[in-house]
């Protein structure tokens, strides 16, 4: 039997989120503390966590189901999502575009379409706000010839994959945007947009107060060590002991900080500012629909949504990324990035000068070299539901389920596609592998800079 094993770093996320910010003050959880015994212990309270969570109230209803997250519930990398919950090819490590093989793309389609599914079957059971989960499609904005010939290239592709999808002029664009900045676009009717922190905090509400057996949610109770025990497991926490008959382990890129993955996984971040609430005035003079999403036709662009929710009519601006191996930013970074949200929000919105950012902050993504998730029992009754490879809310929601149903032996097709990859390939040494990445990604925004 393998010795305690401690747990090198835990999770550090820099700024304030906007999409948790704006809503109401969110429910506590306790601190886990004392010894606690439960069927299912599942580590990370995120798209991967809560849908396993979930789905372990769907299979096994009876058994006794305790979730940890490290911080507060939506305060965490999903509460940091921009948001999309999109349906069709969207790798992000391919720099040719968004798709890959015909075949490939249609199984990731269907799997896609499950955790869609999944997404909107949460929000009626558990009577969410209608903008936690809207299915109202995005479109890629294009703003030179360059973003036109990505979006050409996407339409031929998804043509041949038999999915839909809608060109759009400048006058199209403008007539959504208010803005004339774009040159055109693709509407892609299939994506769902998220109000991530709420969907996360209702998600967490529902599996713990709202089924017949709740899940028991704990929150700033993160794992610090862990240790085989008989067929189960034993996590601490800094106030408690859990004895686990299995573990879920849903943190993403933290797989590395319990020593699994090593040297495997590509700790990147994206960040993101969302604007003061819009006046009706701004609104007036803005014009356009009142929400919308834009993911942008060269991957290292902009993301730009138009919300309208809880906390008023907000723009937010997502763009620049950086390989961080350490997980962690600094505060002076997300200040440095948040003026180019800035300046990326006056080249596009210039009559709203009055408007100001009210939230900036950096999200975690974790990614492989060759685009593949770190799923699988890893040790006896040790599932690892990580690496999304940056489509946290889809991937991660289907990882979280997969893991459910390959630790109940429920066999299905996102498990069978999930065990079908190789895993995560092995990364440089350091500092070649963070120089090397830091290159590709100046390189690649070089390239985009005219989308940013």
């Amino acid at each position: 039997m393998a010795g305690e094993r401690v747990i090198r770093r835990l999770p550090r996320d820099t700024g304030v989120t906007g999409w948790d910010a704006v809503l109401p003050p969110k429910p506590d959880y306790p601190v886990a503390e004392g010894s606690i015994t439960a069927d299912w212990l599942v580590i990370g309270g995120g798209f991967a966590g809560l849908s396993a969570a979930k789905r372990l109230t769907e299979l096994r209803g009876g058994d006794k189901t305790v979730l940890l997250e490290a911080g507060r519930i939506a305060s965490g990398p999903a509460g940091r999502n921009s948001g999309f919950m999109i349906d069709l090819p969207h790798e992000l490590n391919d720099s040719a575009g968004y798709v890959g093989g015909v075949e490939a793309d249609r199984l990731q389609i269907t799997l896609n379409r499950q955790a869609q599914d999944f997404a909107r079957a949460c929000a009626a059971q558990y009577d969410m706000p209608a903008e936690a989960v809207a299915s109202v499609g995005r479109t890629n904005g294009a703003v030179n010839a360059s973003g036109e010939a990505h979006n050409h290239a996407y339409a031929e592709q998804l043509a041949a994959l038999g999915e839909e999808s809608i060109q759009l002029s400048a006058d199209d664009m403008k007539a959504m945007t208010g803005t004339d900045y774009y040159s055109s676009g693709l509407f892609l009717p299939g994506a769902v947009l998220l109000q991530p922190a709420l969907y996360i905090r209702e998600l967490a509400q529902g599996v713990s107060r709202k089924e017949p057996f709740p899940a028991v949610i704990y929150e700033g109770s993160p794992a610090i060590s862990f240790e085989r025990q008989g067929d189960g497991w034993v996590v601490k926490t800094p106030k408690a002991t859990i004895h686990a008959g299995a573990v879920i382990m849903a943190v993403n890129g933290h797989a590395e900080s319990f020593g699994f993955f090593k040297r495997r996984l590509m700790h990147v971040f994206t960040y993101a500012s969302m604007s003061e609430p819009l006046s009706e005035d701004q609104q007036r003079r803005l014009g356009g629909a009142s929400s919308w999403g834009i993911t942008p036709a060269d991957p290292m662009g902009s993301t730009v949504r138009r919300h309208d929710g809880i906390g008023g009519n907000r723009i937010v601006i997502r763009n620049r990324w950086t390989y961080n191996s350490s997980m962690e930013v600094s505060e002076a970074r997300v200040a440095a990035f948040r003026r180019d949200h800035e300046r990326a929000f006056t080249r596009r919105f210039p009559m709203l000068d009055d408007v100001g950012m009210a939230h900036s902050w950096g999200g975690r993504l974790c990614l492989s070299r060759n685009s593949v998730p770190a799923f699988g029992e890893i040790e006896p009754n040790f599932y690892s539901a990580c690496c999304q490879n940056g489509l946290g809310t889809a991937k991660g929601t289907l990882s979280g389920i997969a893991a459910i149903e390959l630790a109940t032996r429920a066999n299905s097709p996102i498990v069978q596609d999930l065990q079908s990859y190789d895993e995560p390939s092995r990364l440089p040494p350091e500092p070649i592998a963070s120089l090397g990445a830091t290159i590709v990604l100046r390189w690649r925004e070089w390239r985009a800079a005219g989308e940013i």
